[in-house]
């Protein structure tokens, strides 16, 4: 085991990347697709930020249950709101709904802390007008957008088209399936999330301009000396950099693992778990679509041109070629052994 831990450290490895990532791509494509579906079936669980309203938040006591708060917050018309206990650190009742019309914060927050037993003064509020939620969504999509025109401009003008395609591929494949996760299992959204989402793309392009970079490198040393596909090319450029994609995942999956333990469930600061929880999913689909997405859909792509393909089918003659000689002196050596005469045995001397 230390040894091929070693042969990664130095890039000796000679595993066919693309070959496995023609499976691989397969598996990508049905997560993709039931992300994609869940988004649209079961949609976003967008935060107060996003969708307006207001949210409440009062001390929990054993001898209340959600079913107490929920009937409290029916009574004042708030019959669609959703109730969450939060446990871990101090447990708490968390209201979140439309403010009912004729009805202040203040009030709702007064019926609250009434149902859940504890002094008004205890129970904090805050409300977000729709035309606001509105504003932060919009601003999120002008983001994003305006990230991926500059990514594209600077990794065609850094390295090619081909490779900014690839590499927006990747970054849309780790979006759509952490965005999905989401959908999937209602984590709420906010602003935070919407940080995060940014963060895992700007890791996401790290780890691939990286591959591109060496790529590039070994396009410029190793094709005209070998003479090797540009298969081959991407796949010897994989093994150098495997390990180091590793070990940069694992420093940065560790501090973002102790922050969604230590800091969401032990101490109780869910803010923390919103921006955490996408973080950890975009960190590892991040690193698996550097070397399973972007590179493959590059040497797809690369293939097609003419250098490229005239090495593939020289490969291909001398691959054909090959196996015809060697075939060939297989069926001579036959021959000979049926044609040549048995060899007459030695006679012992006679004492």
């Amino acid at each position: 085991m230390s040894f091929s831990i070693r042969r990664m450290y130095r890039g000796d490895t000679s595993w066919d990347f693309l070959q496995v990532s023609r499976r691989v791509l397969i598996c990508s494509a049905v997560a993709v697709i039931i992300c994609v579906a869940a988004l649209f079936v079961r949609g976003l669980n967008l935060g107060i930020e996003f969708e307006g309203g207001g949210v409440w938040e009062s001390p929990a006591s054993e001898a209340v249950t959600t079913d107490t708060i929920d009937d409290a917050m029916s009574d004042v018309g708030m019959d669609d709101a959703r109730i969450q206990r939060i446990t871990g650190g101090d447990d708490i009742f968390r209201v979140r709904g439309e403010l009912p019309s004729g009805a202040t914060a203040e009030s709702v927050g007064s019926v609250l802390a009434e149902a859940a037993q504890v002094d008004p003064e205890s129970v904090s509020a805050r409300t977000v007008s729709p035309s606001f939620g509105d504003q932060v969504a919009g601003k999120a999509q002008r983001a994003l957008i305006v990230f991926f025109i500059l990514i594209a401009l600077y990794l065609t003008l850094r390295f090619e088209w081909k490779m900014a395609l690839g590499a927006l591929l990747a970054v849309a494949h780790d979006i759509a399936l952490t965005v999905g996760i989401y959908a999937l299992f209602q984590f709420e959204i906010s602003p935070a999330t919407v940080v995060a989402f940014l963060t895992i793309m700007g890791y996401s392009l790290y780890d691939t301009i990286v591959v591109f970079d060496r790529v590039k490198d070994n396009e410029r040393s190793l094709s005209l000396k070998a003479r090797m596909t540009y298969s081959d090319l991407a796949n010897v450029s994989l093994n150098q950099v495997i390990m180091r994609s590793i070990n940069t995942t694992i420093t940065s999956v560790l501090p973002v693992l102790s922050l969604l333990v230590v800091g969401s469930l032990f101490m109780g600061a869910t803010s923390l778990q919103e921006f955490a929880i996408a973080l950890l999913i975009g960190l590892i689909v991040g690193s698996y679509s550097s070397l399973f997405v972007a590179m493959p859909t590059v040497a797809k792509l690369k293939q097609r041109e003419p250098h490229w393909a005239d090495q593939d089918r020289n490969a291909e003659v001398l691959s054909a070629s090959n196996s015809i000689e060697s075939a060939a002196v297989t069926l001579a050596a036959e021959r000979y052994d049926r044609s040549s005469p048995p060899r007459p045995r030695k006679k012992g001397r006679k004492r």
